[in-house]
């Protein structure tokens, strides 16, 4: 990392004598033992010079402000409220322009100076064919965004600031940001360059840069919390976006799980990703995300139900949606009851080759009386809701017509070849995992199953059972084999299949229920079979003990540590609260996904964690991007308090702080190696 030129002539003057009496309780027997380590280290910082900047500069960034994280869940597809939510760092952009300005500035100014931070290109446009001024504008918008940016930029090294820097405009942003217009000596120059940008017609595309710089610098590091995809629309846009953001880590949810499956391949996750996509008329995100070819479902479902109504799959879309016309959602109806039915065969297969998944309840198909039109049950018939089956032999139920089995083979051959898919699931397995621990937080997505006392339960997997961090780190490891090409056959068709289980498995993690009642809640009425009754994880959360016990299981450690959780919706609309067990646990789905609000009556809960403190965010609805741009609306949020530190925690307080000591302790070793000859300098 880059070091202060005064530094650096500080170290060379007085490399010898340097902070020697810090050194004498390093013994000859422990360099002796690192030796090895040493010798290698050496190559990389070749003189004593090198390893004492080196040193200096660790120290250094030790004492700067702990970057923000950002935590976000069950994004389900929102992209617009996702991306917007993402812009504005859950508030803390308009927090820093209000911190900058106070009073300096109207609020309707710092409205409009947050909206061009969110959305700089579409917010210029407006402005350019409104301001009569331009050139004045552009002056006094400058000065201002300079100013945001040198407040965002100040808890980092000048290297790490310099690595986000724009190339085009990096020289003149570093000039920038560490010169002030409060030394007169300096004033006129940072007013030259500025008004060099604007009489070069730069301007448009410097402030974009550093809108999008802002941006960037207000979030140290970005957590999703699973359950990118499903429901919304836009599940592609989203990926898209993190692909390229700069800092992030995704711990996998059910539905992220389940697209990954039918990435890697198995028909059963396929039928279930196009089944809710059918659901929530969500077409997009397989026809123009991935390339999906749906010809031949849509084909298949017109000629096989041309005259069923399909009254109970039409697409949940709502009403006032102009997008879908009478005809378009006839033919998702038509759609979304052939794959279901496709689904509950392919999923059968699985479960019959799988005997220790332990699923045989969920072979429901040959229970129903296709002659009475009744479902039976344990010596019970329940009324059907529909009963019109035409692909469905009564003599063998779960087989697969030829037309079935065709339909297949063309979507799996869609799913398997989309290059889009690959590349955002080589993200997904890149920067994601099951679970993942950060500073004093215990970050995943649903559920860590236990049993009734709040122990850890035993999960059978493969044969061998597992429990706790040791089954999530199992998970993690099939997961990723089964897109490893070195993978034997039969261990990858495990896997996959394993992957299908994740998404509805009685002792799956990721879901964590005793079944999933798709089939009950299509087909019977009675609704005491559509009821699904989750794990104890759910209940057993809300004590502070047993909190405390998973936190000690995953080697969390702090003052103040948490498990962070999304995938259950917290209604609100009930009294519902999102912070459980006296603070120790925090749930952050808050209904991201408009199918959701009704429910929950918010449209979702963010976490922003800085160096003063850990703030949960309630999120509003969010009417649309182009009155955010337009009218500078933005989500109404309401920020809950969750902890306030007393003092501002640092670099080295915090999980990369530990690491730099580690690297600082290793170079003191090589120092003291250095100057009693262990090891000699080599380079310069």
């Amino acid at each position: 990392m880059a070091l202060c030129r005064f530094c650096y002539t500080f170290v060379q003057r007085f490399k010898y004598p340097i902070m020697m009496n810090t050194y004498t309780n390093i013994t000859a027997e422990e360099i002796q033992e690192d030796m090895r380590y040493l010798q290698l280290l050496s190559h990389r910082y070749p003189t004593i010079a090198d390893a004492s900047t080196e040193i200096i500069n660790l120290q250094a960034i030790l004492n700067l402000p702990k970057g923000t994280e950002h935590f976000l869940a069950d994004l389900h597809g929102e992209y617009e409220a996702f991306l917007h939510v993402l812009k504005t760092a859950s508030g803390s952009v308009k927090r820093k322009v209000n911190e900058i300005f106070g009073n300096t500035l109207r609020e309707s100014e710092k409205k409009e100076l947050c909206t061009l931070i969110y959305y700089p290109e579409q917010k210029l446009e407006l402005v350019k064919s409104v301001e009569k001024d331009l050139e004045d504008w552009y002056m006094t918008t400058l000065n201002q965004l300079v100013r945001v940016c040198q407040n965002v930029s100040s808890k980092y090294t000048r290297s790490k600031v310099h690595k986000a820097l724009p190339q085009e405009f990096s020289y003149i942003i570093q000039e920038l940001l560490h010169e002030s217009t409060i030394d007169p000596n300096k004033a006129a120059y940072i007013n030259v360059i500025i008004s060099s940008i604007i009489e070069t017609r730069r301007a448009d595309d410097f402030i974009i840069a550093l809108c999008k710089l802002i941006q960037q610098l207000t979030i140290d590091q970005l957590h999703i919390v699973g359950d990118i995809y499903d429901r919304g629309p836009g599940a592609h846009i989203i990926m898209d976006t993190l692909c390229n953001y700069h800092h992030f880590d995704i711990q996998w949810g059910n539905h992220d799980i389940l697209w990954m499956g039918a990435a890697a391949g198995n028909d059963a996750s396929i039928a279930n990703v196009l089944r809710l996509c059918m659901r929530y008329g969500n077409l997009a995100t397989l026809e123009d995300g991935y390339g999906i070819n749906l010809l031949p479902l849509a084909t298949f479902a017109m000629e096989t139900y041309a005259n069923d109504p399909c009254t109970l799959f039409g697409p949940k879309i709502d009403e006032n949606d102009t997008t879908h016309n009478a005809k378009a959602r006839r033919l998702m109806a038509q759609m979304h009851k052939a794959i279901s039915v496709i689904q509950f065969k392919l999923e059968a297969a699985i479960i019959k080759r799988r005997p220790d998944f332990d699923m045989n309840d969920r072979l429901l198909l040959h229970h129903i009386d296709f002659d009475k039109g009744v479902f039976t049950l344990d010596g019970t018939e329940y009324e059907m809701k529909d009963t019109f089956f035409p692909t469905i032999d009564p003599a063998d139920p779960y087989r697969l017509s030829s037309e079935e089995e065709e339909i297949m083979e063309k979507i799996h051959h869609s799913f398997i070849m989309s290059e889009k898919l690959k590349k955002h699931m080589r993200c997904m397995l890149k920067n994601g995992c099951m679970y993942n621990v950060c500073n004093s937080n215990l970050l995943f997505h649903a559920s860590v199953p236990l049993n009734a006392d709040g122990s850890l339960k035993d999960i059978l997997i493969h044969g061998k059972y597992y429990k706790g961090k040791a089954m999530l780190e199992k998970v993690g490891q099939l997961i990723r084999s089964a897109f490893n090409e070195d993978t034997a056959p039969e261990e990858k068709l495990f896997a996959r299949d394993y992957m299908w289980y994740l998404w509805c498995g009685k002792d799956a993690a990721p879901f964590d229920k005793d079944k999933m009642s798709t089939f009950e809640r299509y087909f019977i009425k009675d609704k005491t079979l559509h009821k699904e009754t989750k794990g104890y994880y759910y209940t057993l959360r809300n004590d502070e003990k047993v909190c405390d016990m998973l936190l000690d299981e995953f080697g969390v450690v702090g003052k103040h540590r948490h498990i962070i959780n999304g995938h259950v919706p917290v209604k609100t609309l009930k009294g519902e609260t999102p912070i459980k067990a006296n603070g120790k646990l925090l749930v952050i789905d808050g209904g991201f996904s408009k199918a959701y609000q009704p429910e929950t009556g918010i449209a979702g809960y963010t976490l922003v964690y800085h160096s003063r403190g850990m703030q949960l965010v309630q999120h509003e609805p969010f009417t649309s991007t182009q009155k955010a741009i337009e009218e500078g609306q933005d989500i109404k949020s309401t920020t809950l308090l969750v902890e306030l530190s007393q003092q501002r925690m640092m670099v080295r307080d915090t999980d990369k702080g530990r690491e730099l000591s580690r690297q600082i302790t290793d170079l003191k070793r090589l120092l003291v190696a250095y100057r009693r000859g262990f090891i000699k300098e080599h380079g310069k």
